[in-house]
């Protein structure tokens, strides 16, 4: 069974931080892409930040210089720190993972999600 188990969600001020964790577990050959995506109340999935397997990186605009994506290969975990929290940013965040099966399939794999709610 592979999946993607998501942590480090909840509750924090405007100006708090948190730290997301995502890690892949199964019958994983390889990962090429890891991300983040959010998905507020009413509103549409939208990305957060990728990172490929060589670590090259890509933000949406409205997290560009508060957020920080980054991977541990070795453990088929992808982060992000998220500094400076606004109430904008309160969602339920999706881990994405684009993974390389040792089958030779291939599978774009979403985690549970997890809430982050920003609010004094």
């Amino acid at each position: 069974q592979v999946q993607l188990v998501e942590s480090g969600g909840g509750l924090v001020q405007p100006g708090g931080s948190l730290r997301l964790s995502c890690a892949a577990s199964g019958s994983i050959f390889s990962i090429s892409s890891m991300g983040w995506y959010r998905q507020a109340s009413g509103k549409q999935r939208e990305l957060v930040a990728t990172i490929t397997s060589g670590g090259s990186t890509n933000y949406a605009d409205s997290v560009k210089g508060r957020f920080t994506i980054s991977r541990d290969n070795a453990k088929h975990t992808v982060y992000l720190q998220m500094n400076s929290l606004k109430p904008e940013d309160t969602a339920v965040y999706y881990c994405n993972a684009h993974l390389a099966l040792i089958t030779a399939s291939r599978l774009n794999l979403w985690g549970q999600g997890t809430q982050v709610t920003v609010s004094s």
